[in-house]
């Protein structure tokens, strides 16, 4: 029996990302796009921030609800950008001026000062108003010049631990079993199953 779950998001490429990744280890799930109108995300944390869009998606539809907060978080800058990943450059979403500005404020670093994680907090909300948080962390270090086509946000000057290419060169069969949403959605499964066992 199929279980319809919403992802708080009107982000097609994270669409299709979850689906990838949830579809391997539970194949009875199915990822539904979120319609509604998006919250504002006050929080402070990545989890904070994932609860809110969960709730939000939850309470408009109905059916439980995944969300996810991420971003990069760079050593030297004290973790930043982190939850300001997607507008770093000032302007919400636009990706590449985000990794123009990161690559500009570390260009004077060398290898080794570099080091970078992923950080991707997922929240799931039941309409019963139960809560299940996650967080999945994917350690690396940032190139010095974008590369790669696949991806989307930073991918293209992440450099993933055991790898010498970019996250955005990465086959993204690779990228979904290995990126720090796979370690969250990973400790995330069981919730998930336990869900679609109660249909």
């Amino acid at each position: 029996m199929t279980v319809r779950l919403v992802l708080a998001t009107h982000n097609a490429h994270k669409v299709e990302e979850f689906q990838h990744i949830l579809g391997a280890s539970a194949p009875e799930l199915e990822i539904v796009a979120y319609d509604g109108a998006e919250p504002v995300e006050d929080g402070v944390t990545f989890a904070e921030n994932a609860l809110i869009k969960a709730r939000a998606a939850a309470a408009h539809t109905g059916l439980p609800a995944l969300a996810d907060d991420s971003g990069i978080c760079v050593d030297v800058m004290g973790g930043a950008p982190g939850i300001f990943s997607a507008r770093w450059a000032g302007r919400h979403g636009d990706a590449a001026a985000n990794r123009r500005l990161l690559l500009d404020q570390l260009s004077d670093l060398g290898d080794g000062k570099r080091r970078a994680h992923f950080t991707a907090t997922i929240a799931l909300v039941l309409p019963s108003g139960e809560e299940t948080v996650v967080e999945g962390v994917w350690p690396g270090e940032l190139a010095t010049a974008e590369s790669g086509e696949h991806g989307f946000g930073y991918d293209p000057i992440f450099v993933p631990d055991g790898h010498d290419v970019t996250a955005a060169e990465l086959d993204p069969a690779v990228k979904n079993a290995e990126s720090h949403r796979a370690r969250a959605f990973e400790k995330l499964v069981p919730a998930v199953r336990a869900l679609a066992n109660r249909r």
